[in-house]
């Protein structure tokens, strides 16, 4: 049995604060892959990474994103986009990056994102999987729906969802090299991460509002819809919980989302078909001992390979 985790911690050393390291260390996870990390080097809290071989991409933005994958094995292979990652095992405290091992090369558009730590790979020793870590834009409104009186964030006139529509075209491009080079490797493959977008109306508790919102909107999920295909990848947690709402890994902190449990499922396990049907369970660990990890959820899946 191969136990599979994502989760995005929204800064390592928070989720730390509130249980991470004793979640980590009594799950029983064989591979949790992280996303906003958000932890310069210098930074990590100690033990960080428990007792797990880690590779970290934390990118050049300060205090944005960061992708990890951490494995009970070393793993045999590492790819990530033309940036240097940080690969240490269970004991070991340096701090210096290497380049990538394996080079991937990058579908057109994705250039301008490789120093923003969004995107690691690993071949797993245990099993012939490959495990992929993304963190995908949050994005925002086109022109056309920004209302400045209900929004948050000033208005941008659309910058941050062409930005976002953009990295979704290109990546669309990169995860099939991505799924085919796998395929060569003799593995399958496994995309985890916050995508930033929920696919249906059963991944969002309040969809009929949500539907002008940004993660919902109708050309998000219509990406999703080109990502998914009984011969290409499969929605795992979904195809385990046909037809019922969630289960939601994201809560707003405010108004009471989760309590209300007024979430949206934006963590996703995206596997290829052969890896797809061996998936026995897919839970949300809600809290841990009473305490939520961050404002995201860890979406485990147990995988009979």
């Amino acid at each position: 049995m191969l136990r599979v985790a994502t989760l995005n911690v929204n800064g390592i050393r928070a989720s730390h604060r509130r249980g991470f390291g004793d979640w980590l260390a009594t799950r029983g996870c064989d591979v949790v892959a992280l996303q906003e990390v958000r932890c310069p080097l210098a930074a990590l809290p100690p033990g960080a990474f428990g007792d797990r071989h880690v590779v970290y991409e934390p990118g050049r933005v300060a205090g944005r994103n960061g992708v990890a994958v951490l494995t009970r094995q070393a793993p045999v292979g590492v790819r990530t986009w033309d940036a240097e990652v940080l690969v240490r095992g269970p004991g070991e405290e340096h701090l210096h990056t290497v380049p990538a091992p394996d080079g991937v090369p990058l579908a057109r558009g994705l250039g301008r994102h490789t120093h923003e730590g969004r995107y690691v790979e690993v071949d797993l020793a245990e099993a012939p999987v490959t495990v992929a870590s993304l963190y995908l834009p949050k994005g925002g409104l086109p022109a056309r729906l920004q209302v400045p009186a209900r929004m948050r964030e000033a208005p941008d006139g659309g910058a941050r969802y062409e930005r976002k529509m953009r990295f979704l075209a290109a990546f669309a491009r990169q995860l099939t090299r991505s799924r085919r080079a796998a395929a060569a490797r003799g593995r399958e493959l496994l995309l985890v991460g916050d995508l930033n977008v929920a696919h249906t109306r059963h991944d969002v508790a309040a969809w009929r509002r949500a539907q002008t919102s940004e993660g919902f909107l109708p050309e998000e999920r219509a990406w999703m819809d080109g990502l998914l295909s009984p011969r290409t990848l499969v929605d795992v947690v979904r195809s385990l919980h046909p037809g019922t709402d969630g289960p939601y890994s994201w809560w707003s902190w405010l108004g009471g989302a989760f309590e209300r449990d007024a979430g949206w499922r934006i963590d996703h396990h995206l596997a290829t078909p052969r890896l797809a049907r061996t998936a026995v369970s897919a839970v949300v660990d809600r809290d841990h001992r009473g305490v939520r990890l961050s404002d995201h959820s860890p979406v485990v899946v147990d995988y009979d390979v």
